[in-house]
């Protein structure tokens, strides 16, 4: 099997029987509580566009310090920097995967009760947030440097790069994202699991490999190994605060206000 065909038969029909799903909601006129239904694609196309700008950097040095390869007769061979032409589309089509998956759960669960703003989950969870960033970019810096703890780069690399990505996101809206908390379940947890099964296709077919030395050694069913599943979450977990961020009413009136406020202290 070639890149291109794990694409079409693991991602690409995936996002067409999602679509067609999504078109017989709206053509019921399924609502989507919340949030402004009109804005999805807007927002998916930004989430592309981060994709690609944020995750080229970090996909870039793994394949150039080798922590992830490809084998050269299942891709095209058009790489750009280090990495083939497949894996930025691998970018953009799992974005539009976990988003029409965001959608389809975001019409079917709704949070319980009202929201309830709380500004110390937001300060709180942020800092634990900002606590972890540093403890594993000191591990990524110190996995380079120091042979032993070589096999801790993979997972410091992936938690110093989705961090900051995610930091943002708590310190508007960790409470947002609470009210939402069974959609945002769903919303990671199927796509995320669903994507880490899949991998272990593509890592038995050869198209790509993850290298041993870069890794801790925990595999699950003995081929697939926990930085990847790792991986597959923490982009979910990207792509689903994002959308409900950004999609949710409440957050566009928190928008609004700290606007108005001159954009100071916590929105």
């Amino acid at each position: 099997m070639t890149y291109f065909g794990f694409l079409l038969y693991f991602v690409l029909f995936p996002i067409l029987a999602l679509g067609i799903i999504a078109a017989r909601d709206e053509h019921q006129a399924k609502k989507l509580p919340g949030f402004d239904k009109a804005q999805f694609w807007h927002i998916v196309v930004v989430h592309v566009l981060l994709a690609l700008v944020y995750t080229t950097p970090w996909d870039n040095y793994l394949v150039a310090s080798g922590v992830w390869s490809y084998n050269p007769r299942q891709i095209t061979g058009i790489v750009f920097g280090w990495v083939p032409l497949e894996e930025y589309i691998f970018f953009i089509v799992e974005t539009i995967l976990s988003s029409l998956w965001w959608l389809f759960i975001a019409r079917r669960v709704f949070p319980t009760g009202d929201f309830a703003p709380n500004r110390r989950s937001r300060t709180t969870g942020s800092a634990a947030l900002a606590a972890l960033w540093l403890l594993f970019a000191g591990l990524f810096f110190a996995s380079v440097f120091s042979p032993e703890l070589k096999p801790a780069n993979y997972l410091a690399i992936t938690l110093s790069w989705v961090l900051p990505a995610i930091l943002p996101q708590f310190v508007f809206g960790a409470d947002i994202l609470w009210h939402y908390r069974k959609l945002l379940f769903w919303a990671i947890f199927v796509p995320g699991s669903y994507l880490s099964l899949v991998d272990m296709i593509a890592l038995k077919e050869g198209i790509w490999a993850i290298s041993p030395a870069h890794t801790t050694g925990i595999l699950f069913f003995g081929i697939l190994p926990l930085e990847e599943v790792l991986f597959f979450f923490v982009t979910n977990i990207l792509i689903a605060f994002g959308l409900t961020l950004m999609l949710s009413n409440i957050s566009k009136q928190r928008a609004a206000a700290w606007r108005l406020g001159g954009f100071k202290g916590l929105p």
